[in-house]
């Protein structure tokens, strides 16, 4: 974060609003008002709701107040505020792209059934320029069926993902799902084509696609709340069982590349350094190709260069730093264990996922040490890190948490424990 808002990390509510309250002239920098407004986010009351309509409200045209009510949208739809639906309905006949867009998203978010104001959304459906996508699947999340014929004519757009969410919205809308398969984008080069599709899949609660979104070369994140929203819907409504997507589940939090259908390749065999590098990629295509190619190709040098760069730098950057930890698992590489211990009780958020990785790693190197400090995760919140280390756990011979995690609140490490307390049985 920039060093001059450094001191508006801790406001207090009322400080947020006075700042967003302030003519942006009268503040040492215009943009302060922008942060004060992302800060509000913290605070559903009726004093921020209400200070957020007045900056929507605001039609100044200079372009740090443009930036204000883009963001005051976006907070107004996060607290699903509401009475800011006729202030959110005023800002669809606007001229600024961006608060347009935000503001169909947070009357998605809020949810109405008020005719004008869902009318005229579908109304942007015939005006040039617009983030389609994003109106069609406010459409679809509002129920908005009347709005069909006109969701119809991007079921053939050339952007993938706008066709992606007419087909999907078009299906459910219809009834008939029978297209369903033009959605599976899973495969496209373009990263977000492949994470768009996977959201459509979700929205249609397309179970089949399943084992289709788990080879998907996206992160683990998508691949994992996929699935997970998919069988939370599906096991209770009797649509899938919990046996048949174990074992896909299984292989999601296990995360080898080798078990992704992956969409680039290289035309040569990179350097060390270069594949090293791809495991900052944004797009997790490329990191699980560098993966892969390191585990391949790389095997004896690997390990020393995986953790100088971690000292270097993917301590700090949260892909790399998952990577990293992955394949100092499956490089099975002892001298990391004490690393690996240190990432697993990481508690900072944006190193979540690195925890499961490194519950995983511990299993691939297989030192009993780590049981005790995997039963600790037992009680975590994470549900993929209590679902991971049951799985290690069982793998390094203990199978205690099959009964600490019995009744757990979430259904799928509640089933995993089930699963696994019965193949003992057996």
């Amino acid at each position: 974060m920039d060093k001059r808002f450094i001191n508006l990390v801790d406001l207090t509510e009322q400080q947020a609003i006075a700042i967003l309250e302030t003519p942006a002239d009268k503040l040492a920098d215009p943009y302060y008002r922008y942060i004060a407004a992302s800060h509000l986010v913290n605070f559903s009351t009726e004093q921020s709701i209400a200070a957020l309509m007045v900056a929507l409200e605001n039609t100044e045209d200079r372009p740090e107040n443009q930036a204000v009510r883009r963001k005051a949208a976006e907070i107004l739809g996060r607290l699903q505020a509401a009475p800011a639906l006729t202030s959110l309905h005023s800002c669809l006949q606007g001229d600024d792209f961006y608060v347009v867009e935000n503001a169909v998203w947070a009357i998605g978010e809020i949810g109405t059934k008020n005719v004008d104001i869902l009318e005229d959304i579908a109304k942007l459906l015939d005006k040039p320029g617009q983030s389609y996508r994003v109106i069609i699947r406010a459409l679809a999340k509002l129920n908005y069926t009347a709005a069909l014929s006109q969701i119809r004519q991007f079921v053939d757009s050339e952007d993938e993902m706008i066709r992606s969410a007419a087909v999907t919205t078009v299906c459910r809308f219809s009834g008939d799902y029978s297209q369903m398969s033009r959605v599976v984008m899973l495969q496209s080069v373009n990263v977000n084509a492949r994470r768009s599709s996977i959201q459509d899949l979700i929205d249609a609660k397309y179970y089949q696609a399943i084992p289709l979104i788990a080879r998907c070369p996206v992160s683990l994140v998508f691949r994992l709340r996929a699935v997970r929203m998919l069988a939370n819907a599906g096991i209770p409504a009797g649509e899938i069982a919990f046996a048949e997507i174990e074992p896909i589940l299984d292989r999601i939090i296990g995360d080898r590349p080798d078990d992704l259908d992956l969409v680039y390749e290289y035309d040569q065999l990179p350097s060390l350094e270069f594949a090293i590098n791809e495991l900052y990629e944004i797009d997790g295509g490329r990191c699980y190709l560098a993966s892969k190619t390191l585990l391949e190709s790389y095997k004896d040098e690997a390990p020393d260069a995986l953790l100088a760069i971690y000292e270097k730098s993917a301590y700090k950057d949260s892909s790399a730093h998952y990577h990293v930890i992955k394949l100092l698992g499956w490089l099975k590489y002892a001298p990391a264990f004490d690393l690996l211990i240190e990432s697993l009780h990481n508690q900072e958020p944006q190193f979540q996922k690195s925890r499961t990785a490194a519950a995983i790693a511990l299993g691939e190197i297989g030192d009993k040490r780590a049981i005790a400090e995997l039963k600790v995760c037992l009680k975590t919140r994470l549900w993929d890190l209590k679902y991971g280390s049951l799985m290690v756990l069982a793998k390094l011979g203990d199978n205690s948490g099959c009964e600490i995690l019995a009744q757990d609140e979430d259904l799928l490490v509640q089933k995993k424990a089930a699963s696994l307390k019965a193949a003992t049985i057996l």
